[in-house]
């Protein structure tokens, strides 16, 4: 081999060295934070519904009260409303002289999206005009959404 091609070799300088190792570590830096936080909301989505009216109108004809609830999910996650309390009871269970009935369950609240949740309470025993009753929704997740109206 021609010893002038060899001394002619050189490898690169040590800034130019150090700028690609700079550069390269920065890229791996940034997709390292775009794939981790792609994960972490994952699992950082959540749901919130709020309760945006509910209120209780008399149907003297079938004598009850159609109770009318609108909801709205704010969250990141859809919603499953599964489960009605009223008065800290299941809504089969809250009669009190009275009967709960017809809750359309379950209903699914997607991101951004309202839905209306309707059931009946028949007139009787703790159940009268001018009463308060506490309703709470309760969710798939284990979510209890709260609300306090007066029969009227």
């Amino acid at each position: 081999m021609d010893k002038s091609i060899i001394r002619n070799k050189r490898g690169i300088s040590p800034v130019v060295a150090t700028v690609i190792l700079v550069a390269v570590t920065i890229v791996v830096a940034v997709a390292v934070s775009y794939w981790m936080g792609g994960i972490a909301g994952l699992y950082t989505r959540f749901e919130r519904v709020e309760i945006s009216s509910a209120y209780a109108t008399w149907e003297s004809a079938n004598n009850r009260w159609k109770v009318t609830m609108n909801l709205k999910n704010t969250g990141s996650a859809d919603a499953t409303i599964t489960g009605l309390l009223v008065n800290g009871k299941p809504w089969n269970d809250a009669y009190f002289g009275g009967n709960v009935s017809d809750p359309s369950l379950p209903v699914s609240v997607p991101t951004g999206q309202e839905k209306t949740i309707t059931f009946y309470i028949t007139k009787g025993g703790g159940f009268n005009a001018g009463v308060s009753i506490e309703v709470k929704l309760h969710s798939a997740s284990g979510q209890d959404y709260p609300k306090t109206l007066t029969l009227d």
